[in-house]
């Protein structure tokens, strides 16, 4: 009986570490302002760096939804509903297949950017202006970083506007 629970234990903890976000949830369902309309752009700016001002550094924890710790899937998902007013899927995987997907070179503030981090896993942030983009980071937690730093840039797999 120990072995058969352990094995289920291990078996959790396997999946849950499968990647940023694999729980299957509801669509998202919009609400607040339309963010493709460009004189929101300075707003949505705003709104960013204000969002990363107050959770600069959390830690990264695979599933959290708070200041004590937040995944990137959680962080956008957070992030969109208290700063933008909009409600977005808590995983990764329901992030990415909703919006419309956009060129690298057409990225405005508020696009989500999505990166292939593994066979198994993704990861997401909000662009911000200048090649950066607003995440929450495993090594680092929530920071800034560049598009165009080595590792993102070869892990860049698609960027979507809502």
């Amino acid at each position: 009986m120990k072995r058969f629970i352990s094995q289920l234990i291990i078996l959790i903890v396997i999946c849950f570490l499968a990647s940023c976000g694999t729980i299957q949830e509801k669509p998202a369902v919009k609400s607040g302002p339309v963010i493709n309309k460009p004189a929101n752009f300075n707003h949505i700016k705003k709104a960013l760096y204000s969002q990363y001002n107050e959770w600069q550094g959390v830690r990264y924890q695979r599933g959290g939804l708070s200041r004590r710790g937040v995944d990137c899937s959680g962080f956008v998902h957070i992030t969109y509903k208290s700063k933008l007013g909009m409600h977005l899927p808590r995983t990764t995987h329901l992030q990415s297949r909703i919006g419309k997907e956009i060129r690298k070179e057409d990225l405005r503030a508020g696009d989500l950017i999505f990166f292939r981090t593994g066979p198994a896993s993704n990861h997401v942030g909000i662009y911000l202006e200048n090649n950066k983009f607003l995440h929450a980071s495993q090594k680092k937690g929530v920071i800034i970083s560049r598009l165009d730093h080595v590792y993102w840039k070869a892990n860049y797999w698609k960027s979507i506007r809502i």
